[in-house]
């Protein structure tokens, strides 16, 4: 036979990776580590952990699912706890908030990296490409979380709260919360994620003068308020954002303007939550006057 005719025969099985499919929640994954381990698949080199609500179905792959299960999930979080300290836990958490394609599977193998050589300090190893993977993520998901927390706009309703639409890369409410329940504990405020369907809520209400209030996750609000809030404005957030927005026009000086720095410390995709970045009637009398 010639080598041309040559060909070699493949099960199904060994082109179809092993996919291990988890609730979308860091219970979730920490659940699936566990299934790993007790079904011994933790050295299948096509192994994938896939979230269920991004897992598309096909013809050749097969995908096991898996329940949360709070008592395994706590044991795998003391395992790497112990091995990986807080700022390693930190950045597997952060990593899986940045809900980055095929995040699961990378927090697995740097999991799996930790047990695996429990001495080593493997959080410094950047020539682990999963290590290097996890690091630069956690460093965008910071930045995007320090954007978040300089660029929230509240607007203040008619029900005496304070209210912030947001669309960030990331899935970062979980990380600025606590910067804004010590920042305005004297006030109701909600901080509301557009992409992902759901907010936090501080009800000042419920704290004393000891302890801020704990927050809270709204969801299922009415879609016309999210997409016109100013329908539910207060009066006084009427006249602030006009003084503003007039403010903002008076000191903008033509002749320094410098639109690629400001898009650069500014980014655009921001704009539309801002206040200021709103056009103003009468923003071009106002500036012509100067």
């Amino acid at each position: 036979m010639s080598q041309l005719a040559q060909h070699t025969t493949y099960s199904v099985g060994q082109l179809t990776p092993s996919i291990v499919l988890y609730e979308p929640s860091f219970e979730g994954w920490l659940s699936a580590v566990f299934y790993i381990y007790e079904n011994r698949l933790q050295d299948d080199e096509a192994l994938q952990l896939t979230a269920q609500d991004c897992y598309v179905p096909s013809l050749i792959a097969e995908a096991t699912s898996v329940e949360t299960d709070e008592d395994k999930a706590e044991r795998v979080l003391i395992k790497l706890n112990k091995l990986l300290g807080r700022s390693g836990m930190r950045n597997l958490l952060w990593g899986f908030l940045s809900e980055k394609d095929n995040i699961g599977t990378t927090l697995f193998q740097v999991a799996k990296y930790a047990i695996d050589y429990p001495s080593r300090h493997i959080m410094q190893d950047l020539g682990n490409l999963d290590v290097l993977e996890l690091v630069q993520t956690v460093k965008s998901v910071g930045r995007e979380k320090h954007r978040m927390e300089a660029f929230v706009r509240f607007e203040h309703t008619t029900d005496d709260i304070y209210f912030a639409r947001v669309e960030p890369d990331f899935n970062v409410l979980p990380l600025i919360g606590e910067h804004f329940r010590q920042r305005y504990q004297d006030q109701h405020w909600a901080i509301y994620d557009l992409a992902r369907g759901y907010g936090i809520y501080y009800d000042k209400s419920q704290s004393t003068s000891s302890c801020p209030a704990a927050l809270q996750t709204i969801t299922d609000l009415d879609d016309a308020v999210l997409r016109n809030p100013a329908s539910i404005h207060s009066e006084d957030e009427q006249r602030y954002q006009k003084f503003w927005q007039g403010y903002f026009a008076n000191v903008n000086i033509k002749e320094r303007k410098n639109p690629r720095l400001h898009k650069q410390y500014l980014p655009q995709r921001y704009w539309k939550y801002l206040s200021e970045k709103q056009v103003l009637p009468n923003a071009e009398h106002l500036q012509k006057r100067r």
